[in-house]
């Protein structure tokens, strides 16, 4: 495969989506490690915990990767029946309505007739569409990807416990790794929609611990 292929080539998985899994993972772990008491004697409860946390996420990374499937699957025949609509419209105007009706917000109002003219125009000039929406291989590693990501979230707030015997201490570690990474995560997103990385990853920090109360508070 040449250069130019590679740089053509979509990404899997785009950073919203990366950063969405990482986070949804660390929160569901951050449940259960939250739901342990520093008076905890023995190992048990914390051996507990632990398998709890990765089977929980586990279960949620499937279910996450196979509705990335099913979503993924769902766009494309949705993007196969807008295209044959538009081929196949007896009227441009026809087309015209089905185009500004899939844009986003009031874009179709913007491109005004003439920019809808020239976008049904390059559609007429695709190629002929396939027969049917499909999943293909690189869906697959976006799904496998999914998955990862929620399942390998599980273990910064985990491995503490593993490696100190003092819960308090394992707890207070745990909770400062789980702030660093919702904050880098958010500082990702940040960066990615053209803001400041660094508000975004306190406010998604904040709002990481939040969420982990409200989670707990309704017995999640």
């Amino acid at each position: 495969m040449s250069e130019q292929e590679k740089e053509k080539r979509p990404r899997v998985l785009d950073p919203i989506n990366r950063m969405s899994e990482i986070i949804f993972g660390l929160l569901m772990a951050l449940t259960y490690t939250g739901s342990l008491s520093v008076a905890t004697d023995g190992r048990e409860e914390v051996r507990t915990m632990m398998v709890t946390a990765l089977g929980c996420n586990l279960a949620w990374g499937l279910v996450d990767a196979v509705m990335y499937l099913v979503g993924t699957y769902t766009e494309r025949a949705r993007n196969l029946s807008l295209l044959r609509r538009i081929r196949g419209a007896v009227h441009p105007q026809e087309a015209h309505a089905n185009i500004a009706e899939a844009l986003p917000g009031s874009l179709g109002e913007a491109f005004g007739a003439e920019g809808l003219e020239e976008m049904r125009r390059r559609f007429l000039a695709l190629p002929e569409p396939s027969s049917r929406a499909r999943v293909g291989r690189e869906d697959f590693i976006g799904a496998l990807g999914v998955f990862l990501l929620v399942v390998l979230a599980t273990f910064p707030v985990v491995v503490p416990f593993m490696l100190f015997s003092d819960i308090e201490r394992a707890m207070r570690i745990s909770n400062a790794v789980a702030l660093v990474t919702l904050f880098a995560a958010g500082s990702t997103l940040g960066r990615y929609a053209g803001g400041v990385p660094w508000r975004s990853g306190v406010l998604m920090a904040a709002l990481g611990g939040v969420l982990v109360s409200i989670i707990m508070a309704l017995g999640g």
